[in-house]
């Protein structure tokens, strides 16, 4: 087995890399064949346990060969599993290159959609290549297509569970997910072809389309009712395993469409996509794209589990830790065996609970929470994309542009950021969108648009009674209904670290005071808003009243957070006079390092 396993390394690392260790470990260098996989490895070492409980000796196995048995079982030859992941448009990008160079069409990207998925499917039943051997190809295309190849050289090498998944950024119609597949054909990686009889599409990279836009959200369940109907697709979703994952972005909806019409365009697209899901008998696996602030979909990760709708936990889940959350929650042994146990039992929690446990009024909640969806989109984005100015005043009123300047995040902050005229909130990234308002202390992202929703929805009421009524709807709703509740219960957590007061500071870092006062009137009043309802509702007026631990923790911090904020303030002030100071820059990235980590859940 020692030599096999040599031999494995050998061509799988090469060469030089086992004989020292091998040599080290005092092993004579003898000829054996490699094993195929870790499955292999996997059932000598059960021949191993199994004669040694044969023989009475169970409990010598249990210290050593058990573990190893679990963790070759677990995490084969290749230790973690890699997804790729790139956006829509440079696949079309690629492509539209390759049919060109082919003859095959000569401007894929000004195609209609219907004829995009007509072409693609034509090339995905083709078993002749589209790339020629000699033609140039643009450095992108070669470098896309390298990954693949590098992808498929790794899955022969270490397995196919070494890269299982390739996930699209900006999934917008069927043709993105047909185009990754094209991809995979031409680099070895999809075998087969769609529609063939015996040789239909297999051993490829499952395509996981990613939602992240209000809109995209709200397509979601066409799209891939839509990509089900394709021909030859039902045969592909069998040879992966009768299963199909469905990525959902937090981030990008929240900055599209606010805190609240996010988390409920991401619960509908849930319900709608279980609902599809089961009419084609295909196991539904959604993959939650969430961060560490709340309007990235962080918060409790266990009351996050417990509040997605019914049907849409059954028995798996995945979800991604960014940021900050993976030292916090995974950077102590004893601490991360606690947080994987939390999730397991919210997992089972949530898929073993019978569905008739929601709400009965429940259509009547999804009825209300439609209606505070609408209002509360439009609240948010007459402040964001209506308001004149609202970009000059968020540049400058939050660390954006410093920021950007640190070491963190996998893209720039903006693909705009440097020329003011160009400047788009549009054209922000999601993270730093976020970051920013919970450096300057208002955490806009976590809470607005909510006090204008249920304060309308509670006005248009006819009279005192009919108004009782609605707050009575809406109290049940928390009381119940635990996707509400969880609504709640993170808002509160969000407000609990608006601080008003020291946000006021760094509005005065925009020096245009009419702008000013119009942009941080209105954040007063949404926040004074917002506070009266959720006293109203939860009938606590206290923040987080049913959580005095976090209450005291949050509560300790500010006095070490409160003068880093007035600090980054002044800082900022003298940076953006044209103090160039070395030690002043290097001041404001540690004063946004320490409010990040004061206040936690950021990115």
């Amino acid at each position: 087995m020692y030599t096999r396993l040599a031999a494995s390394a050998r061509v799988r690392l090469g060469e030089g890399v086992v004989a020292v260790r091998s040599a080290g470990a005092g092993q004579p260098q003898i000829r054996a064949t490699p094993y195929a996989d870790a499955s292999e490895f996997v059932r000598d070492l059960h021949v191993l346990i199994d004669s040694l409980a044969e023989h009475h000796g169970a409990s010598m196995s249990i210290l050593r060969l058990s573990p190893l048995a679990r963790a070759a079982e677990v995490f084969g030859f290749h230790l973690a599993s890699i997804d790729l992941r790139q956006s829509s448009d440079i696949h079309e990008a690629v492509v539209g290159e390759l049919l060109a160079r082919a003859g095959v069409v000569a401007d894929y990207t000004s195609l209609s959609e219907e004829q995009k998925r007509e072409v693609l499917l034509k090339e995905l039943a083709q078993p002749r290549p589209l790339r020629l051997p000699y033609a140039q190809y643009s450095d992108l295309a070669k470098s896309e297509l390298g990954v693949l190849e590098a992808a498929r050289e790794t899955r022969q090498k270490f397995g196919a569970r070494a890269v299982r998944n390739y996930i699209i950024s900006h999934t917008e119609t069927v043709s993105d997910l047909l185009e990754v597949m094209l991809l995979q054909k031409e680099t070895g990686v999809l075998q087969g072809y769609l529609g063939a009889k015996d040789d239909s599409p297999r051993d490829g990279l499952m395509v996981i389309p990613l939602f992240e836009t209000i809109a995209d959200l709200r397509n979601a369940p066409v799209i891939m009712g839509e990509f089900f109907a394709l021909p030859g697709i039902d045969k592909l979703i069998e040879n992966q395993g009768n299963e199909q994952e469905v990525m959902l972005g937090y981030s990008d909806s929240n900055k599209d469409g606010g805190f609240l019409t996010s988390n409920w365009e991401l619960y509908r697209a849930e319900v709608a996509l279980v609902g599809l899901f089961k009419e084609h008998g295909t196991t539904l696996r959604l993959f939650h794209g969430r961060g560490g602030t709340v309007g990235r979909g962080g918060g409790p990760t266990y009351q996050a589990i417990l509040s997605q709708p019914p049907g849409t936990v059954d028995g798996q889940i995945r979800l991604t830790e960014q940021g900050e959350v993976i030292a916090s929650k995974f950077g102590n042994p004893e601490i991360g065996r606690r947080n994987l146990e939390t999730v397991v039992a919210a997992t089972l929690e949530a898929s073993l609970l019978p569905h008739e446990n929601a709400p009965a009024q429940l259509p009547q909640f999804e009825a209300t929470m439609q209606t505070l969806s609408d209002s509360a989109m439009a609240a948010y984005r007459a402040l964001v994309y209506e308001t004149p100015g609202f970009t000059d005043y968020f540049f400058l009123s939050t660390p954006i542009s410093e920021i950007a300047e640190l070491n963190i995040g996998s893209r720039p902050a903006s693909r705009k950021l440097q020329d003011p005229k160009q400047r788009k909130i549009e054209d922000l990234r999601a993270i730093p969108w976020g970051f920013s308002w919970g450096q300057c202390r208002l955490l806009l992202t976590g809470w607005y648009g909510f006090g204008s929703a249920v304060t309308a929805y509670l006005d248009r009421a006819g009279s005192d009674d009919e108004r009782a009524k609605r707050l009575a709807t809406l109290r049940k709703m928390h009381k119940t209904w635990p996707f509400f509740k969880n609504l709640l219960s993170n808002m509160d957590m969000v407000l609990a670290k608006t601080d008003l007061a020291v946000a006021s500071r760094y509005a005065q870092l925009v020096t245009d005071k009419k702008l000013r006062k119009t942009v941080f009137d209105k954040i007063v009043a949404e926040h004074e808003r917002t506070s009266n309802v959720l006293a109203e509702i939860t009938g606590k007026g206290d923040r987080l009243a049913d959580n005095p631990l976090l209450a005291r923790s949050i509560k300790n911090r500010f006095p070490y957070l409160d003068p880093l904020n007035h600090l980054q303030v002044e800082l900022l002030k003298r940076h953006r006079a044209g103090d160039q100071n070395v030690r002043l820059r290097r001041g404001i990235h540690l004063t946004i390092n320490g409010i990040a980590a004061g206040l936690r859940n950021t990115g």
